[in-house]
C-alpha cells in the first residue's frame, strides 16, 4: 500500500512539474510578444520558485536516502 502511494505521488509530482514547465514557456513566449499582465507576471515567478524548490527538495530525499 506504501509503495502505491509512493508512486502516486511521484506520478503527481511529474505530471506538476511537466505542467510548470509548460506554463513557464508559455508565459515565456507571451513576454516577448506583449507585456504580462500582473496576474500573468504572479503566476510566472510562482511558477520559476515552484520548480526550484522542487527540485531542491528532491534532491535533499535523494541525498537523506543515501
Amino acid at each position: 500500500m506504501i509503495g502505491l502511494l509512493e508512486n502516486i505521488y511521484q506520478l503527481s509530482g511529474v505530471v506538476l512539474l511537466i505542467c510548470a514547465i509548460y506554463y513557464f514557456f508559455h508565459f515565456k513566449k507571451i513576454k516577448k510578444e506583449r507585456k504580462l499582465t500582473p496576474v500573468e507576471l504572479s503566476f510566472y515567478i510562482i511558477t520559476q520558485i515552484a520548480v526550484f524548490l522542487w527540485a531542491i527538495s528532491n534532491l535533499l530525499l535523494i541525498l537523506d536516502k543515501n
